[in-house]
C-alpha cells in the first residue's frame, strides 16, 4: 500500500492512466539517465475537461504546465526537464501558479478549467485514483470515524443527485432511516450505470477519484447496518470497473474489513440506470422492467433486502458536506451540483455550481456565446431559452428543467420541435414496456410531435399526452420522458405553430422529420 502522498514531491509529472503512448517505466529510466534524480511520475484519471483530456501535467513547486494530448516526444522531454529541476512550458495548453502541495486540480481565469471545482471534482486528473495516501491527504476516511460527520451531512439536508439515485432531489436521511429500521440485512448500492453520453459525471468520479465515492458508501453502510456495498457500473466502462475494483481492494485493506465492496457490471442501456431497473439487472433478470414504487427499494430492494441506492455524485457530495467548515449553497439543497456542459457550441466540460447560484454561472468562464436553445438534465432534460435559473432542486423543478447533471447548448440553427421529437423517439425505443402510460405514451407522443408538422391541433394533443405520462408512469423513466415535450411547448410554442404552417424558423426541418 502506498504510504506517501504524491503531493509531497517537489517535481511531479502526472500522466493519464492507460495512455498507450506513455510508458511510465521508460520515462523514469530516461529521466534518470540525465544523472539527476528522477521526478515523481504518477498516473492520474481524467480531468472531465474534453478539451484537455488526455492531459499531462508537469509541476515544480507551485507552478504547473498542462499539455492536452501531447505526443510521446513531448512527454519524454517533460520528464527530462523535471529531472533537471526545470519546467518546460513551450506548447503548454495552460501554465498555472498555485500553492505548493495543493491537493486539487489548480486553475485560473486563463485555464480551460477555470470554474471552481475544489469541492467534489477537484481531485479528478490531479490525484492517483486508488491511492489511499493521496485520499487521506485531503481529509479523513469517513468510514473510520464515529459517524458524526455523516450525520452532519444528513442533518444539513443533503439531497440525492442524478436520476439513478433512489433519493433523487429528496433528503437522503429519510431513506437511511427506512433501511436501518426495516427487518433484514441491508445493502448499499452505488449506481454508476448512467448510460447517457451527455452525463458522464458518475463515471468520471469512479475513474478519477473512486475513494471519494467508496469511502462515503462504506460510511452509509455503517449508518444503516449494511455489511455489503455493491458498485454497479456500465459493462462498456472497463476502465471504470477496473479502477473502482482496485480502489475497493485498497480501501478494504486500509480499514477494519467489516463492510465488503463488490464491483459488478450491468447492461449498457439507458433504462437500466433507473434505480428499480438497476436492481433487476443486479439480480440477473432476463427482462429488465421497472418495479412499482412505493414501496421502494429502501424497503424491498436487492434480493428483498432493505436497500439504499446512491449515485457517485451523491456520495461524493456527502463527503464534501461531511468535511466542510462552512455552509455552501442553498439552505434547502446544500452543496453544489455537477453539470457536464456540452452540445454544439464547444467540447464538454464538467463544472461545479453552488446550488444558490444560477446555471449561467456554469458557462460564463468557458467563453461560450449565449445559446439560443439549451437542454438541461440529459436526454430527458428540459428545453429552455434561459439559464437564469438557480442550480437547486426546487428552482430547477419550478422551471420544468431536469436535474440529471447536463447542460446542452445549441445555436440558432437547431430546432426545438425536432429536438423534442428525437427525445420522444428515444423514449419509444428504449422504455422497458411494463406500464401503459410510458410504453404507449412514448409511441403516441413521437407520432403526435411528427403530426405537429401538418396540423396545429396536434400541439395541444401532445401537451395533454405528455401531462398524462408525467402523472401516471410507473417509474422515473416515463415521467422524465415527457419533459422535453412539455418544456418545448412551454418555451417554444410559436415554433410549433410555425411548423404547423409549413415553416421551420431554425431551418433545420424539411417537413416532418422530427
Amino acid at each position: 500500500m502506498d504510504r506517501k502522498s504524491s503531493f509531497d514531491a517537489q517535481a511531479v509529472l502526472r500522466v493519464p492512466i492507460g495512455a498507450r503512448s506513455i510508458e511510465t517505466d521508460a520515462l523514469r529510466a530516461n529521466a534518470s539517465e540525465s544523472g539527476t534524480e528522477s521526478p515523481s511520475i504518477v498516473e492520474v484519471g481524467p480531468t472531465g475537461v474534453a478539451a484537455l483530456d488526455p492531459c499531462v501535467a508537469a509541476t515544480i513547486g507551485g507552478r504547473t504546465a498542462f499539455f492536452a494530448d501531447p505526443d510521446r516526444a513531448r512527454v519524454e522531454a517533460l520528464a527530462e526537464s523535471l529531472a533537471r529541476d526545470e519546467l518546460l512550458t513551450d506548447g503548454a495548453t495552460a501554465v498555472v501558479e498555485h500553492d505548493s502541495g495543493t491537493t486539487t486540480l489548480p486553475g485560473d481565469e486563463d485555464a480551460p478549467f477555470a470554474i471552481g471545482r475544489g469541492r467534489v471534482v477537484g481531485a479528478c486528473g490531479w490525484t492517483r485514483p486508488t491511492s489511499v495516501a493521496d485520499y487521506t491527504a485531503r481529509g479523513p476516511v469517513l468510514a473510520d470515524e464515529s459517524g458524526e460527520r455523516v450525520e452532519r451531512a444528513a442533518d444539513a439536508g443533503l439531497r440525492g443527485r442524478g436520476r439513478g439515485d433512489i433519493a433523487t432531489d429528496e433528503p437522503v436521511g429519510e431513506y437511511w432511516e427506512t433501511a436501518a429500521s426495516t427487518d433484514g440485512e441491508a445493502v448499499v448500492v452505488v449506481n454508476a450505470n448512467e448510460a447517457d453520453p451527455r452525463v458522464t459525471v458518475d463515471s468520471l468520479l469512479l475513474a478519477a477519484d473512486p475513494l471519494a465515492v467508496l469511502d462515503p458508501a462504506v460510511a452509509v453502510a455503517d449508518r444503516v447496518g449494511a455489511a455489503d456495498v455493491v458498485v454497479y457500473c456500465n459493462e462498456d466502462d472497463e476502465c471504470v470497473h477496473r479502477t473502482a475494483a482496485e480502489a475497493a481492494a485498497r480501501l478494504e485493506g486500509a480499514g477494519d474489513g467489516d463492510v465488503s465492496i463488490d464491483v459488478v457490471a450491468g447492461p449498457d442501456e439507458y433504462a437500466a440506470g433507473e434505480p428499480t431497473m438497476a436492481l433487476e439487472a443486479l439480480e440477473g433478470a432476463d427482462r429488465i422492467e421497472a418495479r412499482r414504487t412505493p414501496p421502494g427499494p429502501s424497503e424491498y430492494g436487492l434480493y428483498g433486502r432493505p436497500t439504499v441506492i446512491h449515485t457517485p455524485r451523491t456520495l461524493a457530495q456527502l463527503r464534501a458536506l461531511a468535511l466542510e467548515d462552512g455552509r455552501v449553497g442553498d439552505d434547502a439543497d446544500p452543496g453544489t451540483r455537477l453539470f457536464e456542459v456540452g452540445g454544439d457550441l464547444g467540447p464538454s466540460t464538467v463544472v461545479e455550481v453552488p446550488t444558490d447560484e444560477t446555471l449561467a454561472t456554469a458557462i460564463k468562464p468557458l467563453g461560450v456565446d449565449e445559446a439560443a436553445l439549451a437542454c438541461v438534465g440529459g436526454v430527458f432534460g428540459g428545453l429552455t431559452e434561459t439559464l437564469d435559473v438557480s442550480a437547486n432542486a426546487t428552482a430547477l423543478a419550478a422551471a420544468g428543467l431536469g436535474t440529471n447533471g447536463a447542460i446542452e447548448l445549441f445555436g440558432k440553427d437547431r430546432c426545438p420541435v425536432a429536438l423534442a421529437g428525437r427525445r420522444a423517439a428515444f423514449a419509444r425505443e428504449t422504455n422497458c414496456g411494463r406500464c401503459v402510460p410510458c410504453r404507449e405514451g412514448a409511441t403516441q407522443l413521437a407520432d403526435l410531435l411528427r403530426s405537429t408538422y401538418e396540423r396545429e391541433e396536434a400541439i395541444d394533443e401532445a401537451r395533454e399526452l405528455a401531462r398524462v405520462m408525467e402523472r401516471s408512469s410507473l417509474c422515473g423513466f416515463g415521467r422524465d420522458a415527457a419533459r422535453p415535450t412539455t418544456t418545448a411547448l412551454e418555451a417554444f410554442e410559436t415554433e410549433f405553430v410555425a411548423h404547423a404552417n409549413g415553416r421551420c424558423p431554425a431551418g433545420e426541418c424539411d417537413g416532418g422529420n422530427a
